[in-house]
């Protein structure tokens, strides 16, 4: 429910109940992912989507249903083999949605909502399958570090109705902060096992392009379009000027591995070396290669990225640390033009980051649709 804040903000402030489903699973194809979402009013109006439109209707009723008093629920909806009008997922696959009825003035709700409204990190983690007194329980987990405020940077409000299951809770919401990622987990109560979903609200993740070149301006739009916070980086300022990178968030003037050890960096950033220079390289992989990034990415030929591995291996990087790094950049597309070749580096930065083999679908028994891999 996070990623319709913006709408369900304006309701809490209206004091009025409504309901909310929301996906907590998906197996094989389906069009949305969990933290998926759709709310309805009193009035009906209704805000986000579960299924793209496959199953809307039913989950509408189910959510007018929880308004009227009808119990929190996990409901599954899957391909309809019998009927063509039957409520289901014509993609094949099936996913797992919660429904439940929301009051405005639950503090965890609040919490969670004008955190992720505003674009801070937070977390909302809610029991939706597992002993019945619990379901719909929720706490809110407030990323450390926030803007100050009534309620503490790191903060736990809410519970979901047991101490055990509240810390595993928590500690599962802040290691998936970190990583940006939506999933449910096991909690413990004391009546067994209970399934949490955990919805992350968690800042745009950063690529960080180093190289004032022009495959550089054609990634940096690219970049954007897939949510991340761009940020070009070159040492020459005559060629590292915001009028040239219209599609970068921030155009830097630094000397690169300065700027990677001083700029804020985590499990989700970006890195892509477009400078195919040894002066610029070596020094900025060296620092990018013993830091917990995303992804690393180097330009180059072939004979470029040998001299640069010779010389990252003289400098001492080992094996294990020279295996992160993606040289030469992208995937195989041949490639020609700078445009081009932006798409084959966002195609390879989407792989790694989902666990996905980057072969053609249609070659492929895999799902269509699937879990990324655990980061």
């Amino acid at each position: 429910m996070l990623e319709i804040a913006d709408g369900l903000r304006a309701w809490c402030e209206r004091g009025e109940p409504f309901a909310v489903a929301t996906v907590a699973a998906v197996h094989g194809s389906a069009p949305r992912r969990p933290g998926a979402a759709m709310a309805v009013d009193a009035a009906g109006s209704v805000l986000g989507s579960v299924s793209g439109g496959c199953v809307e209707s039913e989950v509408y009723e189910l959510c007018r249903e929880a308004l009227d008093g009808g119990a929190p629920g996990l409901h599954r909806f899957g391909y309809d083999d019998d009927s063509a009008l039957g409520a289901g997922l014509t993609c094949g696959g099936s996913v797992e949605v919660f429904v439940q009825r929301i009051d405005p003035a639950r503090p965890a709700f609040g919490l969670a909502l004008r955190d992720a409204a505003a674009r801070h990190p937070a977390a909302l983690v809610r029991i939706v399958a597992g002993p019945a007194r619990l379901l719909g329980r929720a706490l809110a987990v407030r990323a450390g570090g926030g803007r100050p405020g009534a309620v503490t940077p790191g903060a736990v409000v809410g519970t979901l109705g047991e101490r055990a299951a509240d810390r595993a809770a928590v500690e599962a919401a802040r290691t998936l902060l970190r990583t940006g990622r939506t999933r449910t987990v096991r909690v413990p109560t004391a009546d067994g096992p209970a399934t949490a979903l955990v919805e992350v609200c968690a800042p745009a993740p950063r690529l960080l392009i180093f190289g004032s070149t022009d495959f550089a301006v054609a990634l940096a739009p690219v970049g954007a379009h897939l949510g991340y916070r761009v940020t070009v980086c070159d040492a020459r300022p005559v060629f590292t000027t915001a009028d040239r990178f219209p599609g970068a968030d921030e155009v830097v003037v630094a000397w690169p591995d300065r700027y990677l050890r001083e700029t804020a960096t985590d499990e989700r950033t970006a890195v892509c070396v477009l400078t195919h220079d040894l002066r610029f390289d070596v020094p900025l992989l060296r620092a990018a290669l013993r830091m917990p990034l995303g992804y690393v990415g180097a330009m180059g030929s072939r004979r470029t990225h040998g001299e640069r591995m010779s010389a990252l291996r003289a400098e001492g990087l080992t094996e294990a640390e020279l295996g992160g790094l993606h040289s030469p950049i992208g995937l195989d597309l041949n490639a020609c033009s700078p445009e081009e070749t932006a798409v084959s580096i966002a195609a390879e930065i989407i792989a790694h980051r989902n666990g996905a083999t980057a072969a053609p679908l249609g070659g492929s028994a895999l799902a269509i649709h699937r879990d990324p891999a655990p980061s």
